[in-house]
Formats: structure tokens, sequence, C-alpha cells
């Protein structure tokens, strides 16, 4: 052989076996004779150091015992030339798992052809394996030793070149406490120069083969563990049927160290269990081609992970691309990504609007805005919710790509045709987007945007009538949001009022909430009112003392009179804060704003999501720009628009998706996708 032995295999060591090689490391497993593997029991606290006391005893693992790990690649032929690139993340994977030694179970290169052309596909194989830090042992499969081209093929086919290029076509070794045997499955027939694995007469190993076989077993009798590697798995029959693989078992069998044999070539996996103490594995592939890409049953992209201890082995198949380099999540990769996932669809074009008959139509625009540091993928559509209850749109699956630091926009028209307003719902679109950094592509959360609606005008008897409803909140969903712009709140005094009838009293909960490090709300603290309000930089909050009672109404108001906040429980103050003044000349304290939505039955997210719901009915909700109480009242049932009423929410009946504002202000909440109207109980 003309290969440079040393140069591609610099860990082993050659063993002349008659007019065989074997292939293995200085005497591992004589190494192994004569060691004592029991522990003396340790004394408590005597294996782990801690300045606490604890009764518990934390045991340690043995250690001195030899453990090690090697990874095993599938097939890499028969795919698309993008197969090469999932070689080269395995790679990538592998580098990350920093196994002793990676196996391959053949096939690695396209084949079938010339050496013109065979040469080439293996200076492809080898450039991108020889990126592993640990190294790699080939394994021959019919892809890399079959020949087709002009003319009689050349004895061997293309075994003169592989021995040449790769290593052996059989050989062994050792490595720890475990032996390593490959094997040859095409040998097919010397006589004719034939090969293939669709006729039993050529898949057998020749004696030559099985005398090497013989020898390597002997070599490694001492091993702990022996594993065998080949192409072809012939124990599952069918097409190879006639072969003499039960020979070659019986022999594996019988040395009574073989752990387990790897194969490939059927391109999904498979576990035949054990047979005579053997574990049979085939490997799916490793970038080669798959019938169907059905991960849950073995049709993937896997590289095997083997564990090898003194008395077992473990092994398990990882997808190509799972592994992660946890490195590579510095704080600048990380705050990229954040800025990232700040990334919106804004309708930039007017409000549609909803008639009374359940018609809207116009053009919408939305503007993307790419204001991270890397260029992102995005693909906008309808969600799915704007395909039902009537709505057409001209939005399809629009992908582009935008740049850091621009911007896009893209227009389509929505339409409704008539139907039941109470069967409206918001439409939406969603984005899906993809951040592109130099070192990954990083899928984010798919952003769903509803598109900006406004109630068109009001039925006349909207606010009259007998209905007497509240909001049932059971979660997030239930919650009503009331759009910033649609909240005309100047700086200065106020009032936020409510009823409540807490179905459940646990956890701290939002009832009526715009707060996000600014802003004003009212909280239930394990059932205890509370109103907040984000005044000169910090939060000032006047709590009452006592919890509501569930099942019961209660009447909430929090007042900020300029100087104090205040909260009122029934129309009985029940707490105060005084609010320290601004500045020098001692200024009326500033509210900090903001432009998220105020939540009924729910507490915003810095996204302007509902969280935090309280599990409550709520009824009568009013936002006025003064101190309405200034001592005890009896609050009233119902509640009237007042030239200082900013927000009158009766929750009576809707209109579509939305609720209506009683108020001057004429603004209208947006029902979320659980809420709920019910008869309301009598109030005190």
């Amino acid at each position: 052989m003309k290969i440079a032995l040393n140069r591609l295999f610099p860990c082993l060591r050659l063993v002349a076996l008659g007019t065989t090689l074997l292939f293995g490391l200085p005497g591992i497993a004589a190494a192994h004779e004569g060691h004592d593997h029991d522990h003396a029991d340790h004394e408590h606290g005597s294996g782990v150091m801690t300045t606490r006391e604890s009764s518990v005893v934390l045991p340690l693992p043995p250690a001195d015992e030899d453990v090690f790990h090697f990874v095993i690649y599938g097939d890499r032929t028969g795919g698309v030339p993008e197969g090469l690139k999932v070689l080269e993340q395995a790679v990538v994977d592998t580098n990350l798992l920093d196994p002793d030694l990676v196996m391959t179970v053949g096939d690695l290169v396209q084949g079938y052809n010339d050496t013109d052309e065979w040469m080439p596909q293996m200076r492809e194989f080898q450039a991108v394996m020889n990126g592993l830090t640990s190294k790699w042992f080939p394994v021959a499969g019919n892809h890399d030793v079959y020949w087709r081209g002009q003319g009689p093929a050349p004895q061997g086919q293309h075994e003169a070149n592989y021995e040449e290029h790769f290593g052996p076509l059989w050989y062994s070794f050792q490595h720890k406490n475990a032996g390593f045997i490959v094997l040859f499955s095409d040998e097919g027939n010397p006589e004719t120069n034939k090969k293939g694995f669709s006729s039993g007469e050529l898949q057998n190993m020749s004696e030559k083969q099985l005398a090497f076989l013989d020898s390597a077993l002997k070599e490694l009798e001492n091993a702990e563990h022996v594993f065998v590697f080949l192409h072809h798995p012939r124990w599952i029959g069918g097409g190879y049927e006639g072969s003499n693989w039960q020979a070659v078992h019986e022999k594996l069998a019988g040395a009574g160290n073989v752990s387990a044999v790897f194969a490939g070539h059927i391109h999904h996996m498979r576990y035949d269990g054990k047979k005579d103490g053997i574990d049979y594995y085939a490997l799916a592939t490793t970038g080669g081609h798959l019938s169907a890409e059905i991960p849950d049953a073995g049709y993937l992209h896997h590289l095997n992970m083997v564990t090898v201890r003194k008395d077992r082995i473990s092994v398990a198949a990882i997808p190509i691309g799972a592994v992660i380099d946890p490195q590579q999540f510095t704080p600048e990769f990380l705050a990229e990504v954040s800025n990232a996932r700040r990334i919106r669809p804004v309708q930039t074009s007017d409000d549609l609007i909803l008639n009374a008959d359940g018609t809207c139509s116009g053009e919408v625009v939305m503007t993307i805005k790419n204001g991270s540091e890397n260029d992102v993928d995005i693909t906008l559509m309808n969600a799915p919710s704007s395909q039902r209850e009537g709505w057409q749109s001209t939005l399809d699956h629009q992908h582009f790509q935008i740049a850091k630091g621009e911007e896009k926009e893209v227009t389509f028209t929505i339409s409704r045709s008539p139907g039941l307003i109470e069967t409206v719902s918001i439409p939406a679109v969603r984005m899906e987007i993809d951040h592109l950094s130099e070192t990954a592509r990083v899928r984010l959360p798919d952003v769903v945007a509803p598109l900006r609606i406004t109630p068109g005008q009001v039925p006349a008897d909207y606010f009259a009538g007998d209905a007497d409803r509240c909001l049932l909140v059971k979660n997030e969903n239930s919650a009503i949001a009331v759009n910033s712009d649609q909240i005309q709140l100047p700086d200065g005094p106020m009032t936020l009022e409510a009823w409540v009838r807490p179905t459940d009293n646990t956890g701290y909960r939002g009832l009526l909430a715009k707060t996000e490090s600014s802003e004003f709300a009212i909280f239930s603290d394990e059932g205890v009112p509370e109103f907040t309000i984000h005044l000169n930089g910090k939060y000032v909050t006047a709590s009452a003392k006592d919890p509501m009672i569930v099942d019961q109404w209660t009447h909430v108001a929090g007042v900020f009179d300029g100087e104090s906040v205040k909260i009122f429980v029934n129309g009985e103050l029940a707490g105060s804060k005084t609010a320290a003044k601004r500045g020098e000349n001692g200024e009326t304290p500033k509210r900090k704003q903001n432009k998220l939505p105020l939540f009924i039955g729910a507490d915003p997210n810095p996204r302007g999501q509902p969280t935090r719901p309280v599990r409550a009915m709520i009824d009568e909700v009013r936002l006025s720009k003064a101190a309405v109480y200034s001592e005890d009242f009896t609050p009233a049932s119902r509640h009237k628009p007042e030239a200082e009423t900013v927000l009158l929410m009766h929750l009576d009946r809707t209109t579509g998706p939305f609720v209506l504002d009683h108020s001057g202000s004429a603004s209208h909440g947006l029902m979320g996708s659980a809420s709920r109207l019910v008869e309301s109980p009598a109030k005190p």
C-alpha cells in the first residue's frame, strides 16, 4: 500500500498478524489488569466540602472509572449537494462534544464513477473531515468502491483508490478499555470483479477477511468492550439473504466481549436489539439522501454518541445542528437578538372603519423598521384569524430581507362583506422573523399585529336599555385593552375607579393597569386593593388593609389630588401616601407617561400584552382627570359621564369586538379573545 498510515492515523501502531495488518494502540487492556474497582464506604462529608450542616449524604462517582466517548457518522452520499453542508455542521457539533475519536459507517463519497471523478470527491470529503479536532476512522461502503466508467473496471474497482487515500479495507485498533474492528462488506467476487448487494453470492466475507477477524478478536480478548463497524447491516436479512453473516456473528458472539455492531446503508435508524449479548444498530444519514424527513421515525441527519464505561455502554442519537455552543451567547450577541425582538410591523395608514352592518374596507400600509445591528429575514402574511369571519385580504406570503437601519413598507387591501357585527373578529398580520448574525441564523418568535380598526357610527341605543352586564375575567385573554391614544389624560390630578367582584384573591394581579415603570394602576395583592402612580421617577402607592371578599362587589377608587395618593374602598378612605414635591419651587409631582394600553382586568407587559390577570367580575370602569373624591362617599352603582370624565365603560354590551366609551372622548376598548360580558349580580 502507498498510503501514509502514520499521517492518517498518527495515534495507531501496526501489529503484524500473519499476512494481515492489525491496527492498535499500546496494550491498554493489559494496563487494566489487576485494578481493584471496589470502593470503601466514605464517611459522611469526607468527599464533599461545605460550610453547611446537612444530613444528606452526597455520594461521589467512582474516581478511577475509565470513561470515554466516541462519535459515529452515518452515510454521506446519495443526498443533494447540500449534504456536505450537513457534514460540515456535523463536524462543528462533534468538536463541541469533543469525543476521543470519530467512526464512520461508509459511503463517504458519491462514487459510482471513474478515478478522475472519484478523486475530487475524496478530497472534498477529507477536507471537511479534517476539520475535526478528534481523529477519525473510515469504513468502506458501496459508493466508495463501486466503479462505473468506460471500458472494464480495474481489479477491485475503487478498492486501490480507497486504500491509497482513506485506509485499509479492514483493520482494528485499541483505545483505552475498548477495541474497534472495521470490516469490509463489499468484497464482491474477486474472480469476476463483480460487486453488488442484491445478490447473496456477492455479499460474503472472504476467508482472508474472516481470518483477520479471528486475529483481531484474539488481539482484543482482554478489552472490556469491542465495537464492530461495517457498511451493510447484513443481520437484517431481506436482500442480504445468502451472505455468510451468521458465521461472522458466531465469531463475534464467541469472543464474549463484543458489545455492539454499527452499520449504515439503509438511511434510517434501526435497532435490532441484543443478539447473544451484542447490540445491533443501523444509522441513518449524516448528509446522505433521506427518503423522507421523519425525525421521530429515525429518518434524519444525525450522529451517534457512544459513552463507554467499564461495565456498560450507552448510545444516543443527536440530530445534526442540535449541539449548541454556549460560548456564542455573549452579551453582545444577546443584545443584538434583544434589539431584533423589538421589530414590529406597524400600521402607518389610517384606521379602518367597521360599519354597523359589519362591512369594512380600505388600504393598509404596514411599516417594518429594522433598528437592530444586523439584517433580518421577514415573511409577512395574514394571521389565521384574518381568514375567517368574512375578511378578504390581498396580502399573501411576502418574503423579504431588511438591512440594518432600513425599513420596508408593505401595502395591501382588506375588506369584509356585510354580516352580523357581533361575530366580527379583528384581522391581523403575522410576521415571521429571522435574525441574521455573522455566526448564526436565529428564528425569533412570530409577531402577530392586529390591524387598527375603529367602530363607525355608534348605535343610538347603545347606552340605553335595561342591560346590566359586567366583564368576567378568567385569564389574560379575558382582559379588555384601551389603546393609549384613546385615553386623553393630562398630567395632574386623576381618579381611577371600578366595581370589582373577585372570584379568587390569590396572587398579585392587575385590576385596572397601565403600568410599566410609569403611569398608574389598581392592583390586587392577595385580594388587598392598592392604587399606585409613577411620580417624580418612582411609584407612590396607597394600600388598603383588608382583602376584598370573594363573590361580593367592592367599589375601589384610586385618587391623586396633586399632593397625595389615596385609595377608597366602598367609599371609605382605606390608605393614603404623600407624594414628594418636584423641584426647588415645590411644583406638583409629575406623572411619567407611556404609550401602552390600559387593561381592564390585567397589567401590560413591555410589549403591550396582558399579564397578571385578575380573576373577577369588573363593572363601571371610570377614569377622570380630577380628584373626584376627597372624603368618604357612597359609591354609585352606575356612573354618569361628567365634564372631567376621560373614560367610562359600562361593560353592558358590545359592537363587534369593541366596548364603547360613554364619556365625551367617544373612545373604545378592544375585547380579548376570551372576553365575556355576563349578567351582573346586583350591587349593594
